[in-house]
């Protein structure tokens, strides 16, 4: 078969199949008398063998070397070329991802898309102060896409960036949310904390119906990030996650203020106190105790002044004179 034949039949190209013989790589068996090379039905199996080995991605030498050598083994070519598609896989999905961010931008000429890129670059800056200044100007430049600044702030080791971010997010618009949310679910730890503080500085109620949620979150961290914003906005279906904070002493402080913000309702004060009062005189140990007293402080209410009367005659002195204290200071306020 001459060359222009097996050209049509491979799909391979007469200048490639020169190519491949300047190579070694397939050398036509014979010549017709006119001096045309002519390949046999091996040659072009050959033909076939060298383009099925290139489009694994083999190089041509590679390929030569797989064909020709019998010690050649595949495996360790074959795993180098998972890993390079692998990183060129990536690489192209992060072109995409940036593409249909600076898309959703909404670019109204090449200057807003020049500047969505450059905060988008600044945003996976290795410079702290880069990612902080992008952040910022999130808001106040191109929008960024919602998507870009969740990705960023759930990846954010930085507090001071963190905060940046977060603030962006909170004036970000309505998908913030749920788009965080996401990030609750992640196996890492430290992704679920940095999703459940970003969304307690979105004020919208997506944003409290989520942190509702989380209050069953299976991470306590979670659920106590969770439940102190839930607690600031008055969401009164926070207060026993925050007094078992208090008990187990996370965060008890904040914990208690946070039922301090609570207890600002009549209501809701009796039943805080109450509850604070069966734990106080129940099988808690004396550190609890002492906590649960100081939680006390900050609600008012005439069963609160009684359980701390009791209180003051503790067995543990700590928790007596703690009771003592607080009662001291709410006499001389009234």
């Amino acid at each position: 078969m001459l060359i222009g034949d097996v050209a049509r039949r491979s799909g391979v190209s007469a200048r490639m199949l020169r190519h491949y013989e300047s190579l070694g790589l397939v050398r036509p068996t014979g010549r017709t008398h006119a001096g045309y090379r002519e390949y046999s039905v091996e040659d072009i199996r050959r033909v076939f063998h060298v383009e099925s080995l290139r489009s694994l991605g083999l190089s041509l030498r590679d390929v030569g070397r797989a064909l020709d050598d019998p010690g050649f083994a595949p495996t360790e070519l074959v795993d180098d070329l998972v890993r390079r598609t692998r990183d060129r896989i990536a690489a192209e999905t992060a072109l995409l991802t940036r593409l249909r961010r600076i898309g959703a931008a909404e670019p109204a000429g090449w200057e807003d898309v020049l500047q969505a890129v450059a905060l988008l670059q600044a945003l996976g800056s290795k410079s702290a102060g880069a990612r902080q200044r992008a952040a910022l100007s999130a808001v106040e430049a191109v929008p960024v896409p919602v998507d870009a600044l969740v990705e960023a702030v759930l990846g954010e080791p930085d507090p001071n960036v963190a905060g940046a971010l977060r603030w962006a997010l909170a004036r970000s618009g309505e998908d913030a949310p749920a788009l965080l949310a996401e990030g609750l679910g992640s196996p890492a730890a430290e992704v679920r904390e940095r999703a459940v503080r970003s969304l307690a500085e979105i004020p919208d109620g997506q944003a409290t119906a989520l942190l509702r949620d989380a209050l069953t979150h299976p991470d306590i961290v979670v659920r106590g990030y969770a439940a102190l914003e839930l607690g600031a906005r008055g969401a009164a279906d926070a207060v026993p996650t925050l007094i078992d904070m208090i008990v187990e002493g996370r965060n008890d402080a904040d914990a208690a203020d946070a039922l301090t913000t609570l207890a600002s309702e009549p209501a809701l004060a009796d039943r805080i106190a109450a509850v604070l009062v069966d734990l106080a005189h129940g099988t808690v140990g004396p550190s609890a105790r002492r906590r649960l007293t100081q939680a006390l402080a900050g609600i008012p209410g005439d069963m609160t002044a009684r359980a701390l009367a009791d209180l003051s005659h503790d067995e543990d002195r700590a928790v007596a004179l703690t009771a003592t204290y607080i009662l001291m200071l709410r006499d001389a306020r009234q």
